[in-house]
């Protein structure tokens, strides 16, 4: 048997596979000029509402919201004009979200992330198992192709588009189930940014259990950052602890469902063992850049004044701001449903149904396992 062939998130989901050179340059230009204008909204809107009935409600409003909503409006006016799927190849949501969480380590305390990493592994290895087992053991009730069960699985159980393309890897999925499983996680995604910072203001959680709820539970990592955002930083901090440590289980989970494939569901006499060679070609390496940037950050805090590291410390928030802008920009952009209209009802149910599990599932373990921690 042929080893597993793998394909990075954006490459798998690009509509158009021979993009040129000017339709890239041209799909980024997009993204920067409409995070621009976010930037210009999260920054001035707050300024045109004084003195108005919106005025309270404009400065509650993050860059998250502007950015998701812009992107959303530019994804309908490129698709009215026909240029949508040319320029998509443009629309690096992978490159801008891993390299703004790579930034955000830098302002995570070593400490933190340390004490935090035991409670977030358990509660990783906790919903994996169980989310996992319920989408798949769901999924094979409503007779889900068994690859479609398995993108499905690890997408809801894990951190949603980068599971589905190592598990798409893992089990040689067709590219529209590819293109369809990531549509589901988007679908999800974007309401709960919104709705887990609102309930978990409602629950009256602490910034630790909110964080690793929303770090728990949301499926992407951009989602992730900006319902992490719109929450506070400190639950941020948390959230993209708990999601980078899903993350750095994708690895595992792929060797699991290529050693399932290859001797349970497409057995084949004299098939090769999965070589341990492949964890280390699946595993997000963005994982350890936002533990290098903690550690490069906590050491260098220590070494200068206060002053000289919080200025210098808040000009690297400012550009890790810039690319999560980038990267909800191009989620907006991205965004689309024409694949859930080809596969049916049974996918979304059983999607759907997971995510509610996961829901509750990770509110009792956020609580158990970070009721008293403190950021």
């Amino acid at each position: 048997m042929s080893e597993p062939k793998t394909t990075s998130e954006t490459a798998a989901l690009q509509a158009n596979p021979r993009p040129t050179t000017a339709d890239v340059v041209t799909g980024l230009l997009v993204v920067l000029a409409l995070g621009a204008l976010t930037r210009l909204f999260d920054t001035q809107v707050p300024q045109w509402a004084v003195d108005t009935p919106f005025q309270r409600v404009a400065k509650t409003v993050e860059y998250p919201v502007y950015a998701i909503a812009i992107g959303l409006a530019g994804n309908v006016i490129l698709t009215k004009l026909g240029l949508r799927e040319r320029l998509s190849a443009g629309f690096r949501t992978e490159f801008f979200i891993k390299t703004g969480v790579v930034l955000l380590g830098a302002s995570i305390n070593l400490k933190i992330l340390v004490t935090a990493a035991a409670p977030a592994i358990v509660q990783a290895l906790a919903l994996i198992t169980l989310v996992f087992g319920f989408t798949w053991w769901f999924g094979g009730l409503l007779g889900l192709d068994d690859k479609l069960r398995a993108l499905l699985s690890s997408a809801v159980s894990i951190c949603g588009v980068s599971a589905a393309i190592a598990a798409a890897g893992a089990v040689q999925a067709r590219r529209e189930q590819i293109a369809y499983a990531a549509s589901l996680v988007i679908i999800f995604a974007l309401p709960s940014i919104f709705l887990l910072p609102w309930l978990a203001d409602v629950l009256g959680l602490s910034d630790a259990v909110a964080g690793a709820w929303i770090g728990g539970n949301i499926d992407t990592t951009a989602a992730v950052a900006a319902a992490g955002a719109l929450t506070g930083e400190d639950s941020l901090k948390i959230a993209t602890i708990v999601k980078t440590t899903q993350n750095a289980l994708i690895g595992v989970v792929a060797i699991a469902l290529t050693a399932w494939f290859a001797f349970r569901v497409e057995r084949t006499p004299g098939a090769a063992r999965p070589r341990l060679g492949e964890f280390w070609a699946r595993f997000p390496k963005f994982v350890l850049g936002f533990l290098a940037a903690s550690v490069i950050g906590t050491l260098y805090l220590q070494s200068v004044d206060k002053a000289t590291g919080a200025a210098h410390i808040a000009v690297v928030n400012d550009l890790r701001t810039w690319f999560l802008i980038l990267a909800f920009v191009s989620i907006g952009l991205e965004f689309s449903v024409r694949g859930l209209r080809e596969a049916g009802w049974r996918p979304i149910v059983v999607f759907g149904s997971a995510a509610v599990v996961n829901l509750v599932v990770g509110l009792g373990l956020s609580v158990l396992l970070f009721h008293d921690f403190t950021v």
